[in-house]
């Protein structure tokens, strides 16, 4: 029996010995019993004379004992750590204590254990997967690490002596011997921000009087931010009882003259379920204005501006709440968003869709009628349109068909309704919800604004159903692309089963399948695995059981760790295909590390020197990310390059409402490299045999109209088969409700014949096997000579009856 991360003996340090950042306090009882302080935190200081830019770093926090499927919770940092300076962290806060930390430098809402766990100060926003002290260890980005209490992550011995009243700090001055044991002791917890304050009496500090509309003002951040205010009046619209972000939400009955200016305001309670409050309740609430980014800070997407650390009297109950702001086609304005930082610019709600949004941040919105862009999740949230007419698709999503087509009309739907009461819809793209559905307009940093619905519409199915194509004719070489989604054997086998149906039904079994996304035989194990042949034989028997042939499989596995993806998983790309069809042309020497080249032949015609073989596989291009793979197979005597592809993924790029306009695209810059490296292989081939049949397909993480294709397609070697249907049909992905194209075929100037197709079954529908939708080429390859393929033509209907 495999022992667990918790079990295993000490490792080395999880980090260097810092120069300059270093925890330097951690308390997790904040509001626990008997409790002083009412909220948890992480202290950090600086060992140096130098300022430390905390810019893109995070605190994460992982339980003392991680299983195998536990997750570091992150908190995202920012400003700057000052020369020999202290900086605090406020995460979640409980019922109890008396005290307030001082004002923080950064506000998360990790529920840390009192007893025992571990932090880490991390130069990334990303979670960290380390579930062990030896993995923690050999990640670069951590900076300092410390375990308490029976943590199984530590620098060298754990420190002990954490309870609801005690924390555990660093001594003076800040020593970093790499052993949490010698470098800190329990005590009473003792915070310090970056102004050297130290813990307040809540009510000693008021705030002056203010309204809602007064704390949210014209912009997107508040001009009282970092401010107390008190005695702010409204009614309670909506309570979140739930998740780690719990609090109400409250708005203003006597609103101002000025659009710009919401009149809701969202109050913070952490991990507390607010106490003594409930919805028509009129409130007086006083606490701290602040900013809060939700998810990864440099995402830059937008703030929420909040009320933290608050206290509320409640002065009359069973109030009418305010009426709904609507939200259709008439008062959504077309224009998404102006350019330049969104944050220095006063709202322009008329103007943009972006700023009428934020407008009424907080308060109750309703949207009425609305179709379906953007199926249910897993996370029970959908996305709707309230501009039908935005850029529809042909089975009713909205098209992502260039950068200034953001769609501004698409938002997102969760519910507030206990799921007891009311489960939550699943529903497909197309599909309508019917009626009112109405809540505070939120945003957060899994797709943007959207609606917290306390009514939710009735959902009215469109019947779609997922689509299958036809089968390949005697003369079609049927080629497939599919990407799997970080298929393993750890996968359930239903998952195989769906994916395997999808290959025999709806792609009718092509004769080569492109797969993206195979895991190691281990899956998202780190263990050092990178074999993939238990993977591929667990689909291909499952695609015998549901009806299928038994397709052959050739792929490379990758060096360990070098491919990007999942953690541990290996990803890579496959070929299955049809020995009943095609004929896979061997030629050994290919691995993970030998480039894969062409040759002329004496016949004049181009020949792959490894048959599979990565493409490039040294260059910078591939860092950290997939190799393409090439493979040559012949069908009815033609032979067919064929190079399946996975390009870097969008991690890392500015979101689509980001607060600076246009977005960065960051992760562009890798995928140009490889799309050179692509196109520069592809020409290889057409140099030594301009006649050549060479399909290029996969995930390219791009779009149809993006620099990356473009590159791709620069000279004419490639076509993009996307461009051939009708501009409502170029979609195979849907990511916040825009449907959009990630994968392509692309084909050589001679196969010039051929039907395209793009097999919805997963995208638009809540259920689905994968979150890409597969394709299909069915081409009759040339034979090279004019001549032969018109005879060929001649000859074809005879042959399709056989």
């Amino acid at each position: 029996m495999a022992a667990t991360p918790a079990l295993l003996a000490p490792a080395t340090a999880a980090a260097a010995p810092s120069p300059s950042a270093v925890i330097a306090e951690v308390y997790g009882g904040g509001g626990n019993a008997g409790a002083t302080l009412q909220q948890d935190f992480v202290e950090l200081g600086n060992r140096s004379g130098d300022t430390v830019s905390l810019a893109g770093w995070s605190v994460q926090y992982l339980p003392a004992a991680p299983g195998p499927t536990s997750r570091w919770q992150v908190t995202a940092l920012t400003g700057s750590l000052a020369p020999n300076g202290r900086y605090i962290v406020a995460e979640a806060k409980g019922t109890g204590g008396t005290l307030a930390l001082p004002a923080p430098d950064a506000t998360g809402a990790i529920a840390m254990s009192a007893t025992g766990g571990t932090i880490a100060l991390v130069n990334s926003t990303e979670a960290l997967t380390c579930l062990t002290a030896a993995d923690c260890a050999a990640d670069a980005r951590i900076r300092d690490l410390v375990g308490y209490g029976s943590a199984a992550v530590r620098e060298g011995s754990p420190v002990t002596g954490a309870s609801n009243t005690a924390g555990v700090a660093r001594g003076t001055p800040l020593a970093d011997t790499d052993d949490n044991a010698a470098d800190f002791a329990s005590g009473a917890p003792t915070p310090l921000n970056s102004r050297d304050e130290g813990p307040r009496d809540p009510g000693t500090d008021p705030g002056a009087a203010a309204r809602i509309h007064e704390i949210q003002g014209t912009g997107r951040v508040s001009p009282k931010n970092g401010r107390q205010v008190s005695a702010v009046p409204g009614v309670v619209t909506a309570i979140r009882p739930f998740g780690s972000a719990r609090g109400f939400w409250f708005q203003d009955t006597q609103p101002d003259a000025d659009p710009r200016t919401s009149e809701g305001m969202f109050v913070f309670t952490g991990s507390a379920t607010p106490q003594g409050v409930a919805v028509g309740d009129a409130v007086t609430v006083s606490g701290k204005v602040e900013e809060f980014y939700p998810g990864n800070a440099d995402a830059n997407g937008q703030s929420l501006t909040e009320l933290t650390g608050a206290t509320w009297t409640v002065t009359s109950s069973g109030n009418a709440v305010p009426a709904a702001v609507v939200l259709d086609a008439a008062t959504v304005p077309d224009a998404y968003t102006a350019d330049g930082n969104l944050e220095t610019q006063p709202l322009q709600p008329g103007a943009y869709a972006l700023d009428l949004y934020e407008s009424v941040e907080s308060q109750r919105v309703q949207v009425a009628d609305t179709r379906v862009v953007g199926a249910t999740t897993s996370f029970n949230e959908l996305w709707v349109t309230v501009e039908p007419a935005q850029n529809p698709t042909a089975t009713g999503g909205t098209l992502y068909g260039s950068y200034a087509a953001q769609n501004g009309g698409r938002v997102k739907v969760t519910s507030l309704i206990p799921f007891a009461e009311r489960p939550f819809p699943k529903a497909d793209v197309g599909d309508t919800l019917i009626g009112p559905t109405a809540g505070p307009m939120t945003y957060d940093s899994f797709g943007g604004y959207g609606v917290a619905a306390t009514t939710l519409g009735t959902l009215t199915s469109s019947g779609r159903t997922p689509e299958t194509t036809r089968d390949q004719k005697n003369t079609e070489l049927a080629v497939a692309t599919y990407n799997v989604e970080n298929l393993s054997p750890v996968d359930d086998q239903a998952k195989f089963d769906r994916l395997a149906r999808g290959i025999v039904t709806s792609l009718a079994t092509p004769d080569i399948v492109a797969l993206e996304e195979i895991q190691d035989n281990s899956g998202p194990a780190n263990d050092g695995t990178v074999a993939s042949d238990q993977t591929l034989a667990k689909l291909v028997d499952a695609i015998v059981a549901a009806g299928g042939p038994r397709y052959q499989w050739r792929t490379i596995d990758p060096q360990d760790g070098t491919d990007g993806g999942q953690p541990g998983g290996n990803i890579r790309n496959a070929f299955l295909f049809d020995p009943a069809r095609v004929q896979f042309v061997d030629r050994a020497g290919g691995d993970a590390t030998t480039p894969v080249g062409v040759r002329k032949t004496w016949l004049g015609q181009a020949q792959l020197t490894l048959s599979p073989g990565r493409v490039a596989p040294a260059d910078e291009a591939w860092a950290n990310s997939r190799k393409p793979l090439a493979a040559e197979f012949r069908f009815r005597g033609r032979t067919v390059f064929v190079i399946a592809n996975h390009f870097a993924s969008k991690g890392g790029d500015q979101v689509l409402d980001s607060r600076t306009q246009p977005p960065n695209r960051t992760s562009e810059v890798q995928r140009l490299k490889q799309a050179a490296v692509l196109h520069g292989f592809v020409g290889d081939i057409l140099t030594a045999d301009p006649r050549a049949n060479v399909v290029v397909l996969g995930d390219l993480n791009d779009f149809a109209f993006s620099p990356t294709l473009k590159t791709l397609t620069a000279d004419g070697s490639l076509k993009a088969l996307v461009e051939t249907l009708p501009a409502n049909e170029q979609y195979g992905y849907v990511f916040n409700g825009n449907s959009q194209m990630l994968d392509h075929i692309l084909t050589s100037p001679r196969l010039t014949r051929f039907e395209y197709d793009i097999v919805h079954v997963n995208a638009e529908f809540a259920d689905q096997a994968s979150d890409h939708d597969p394709q299909v080429l069915r081409v009759r390859p040339s034979t090279g000579s004019d001549l032969l393929d018109w005879l060929d033509q001649l000859r074809e209907p005879w042959l399709d009856r056989q």
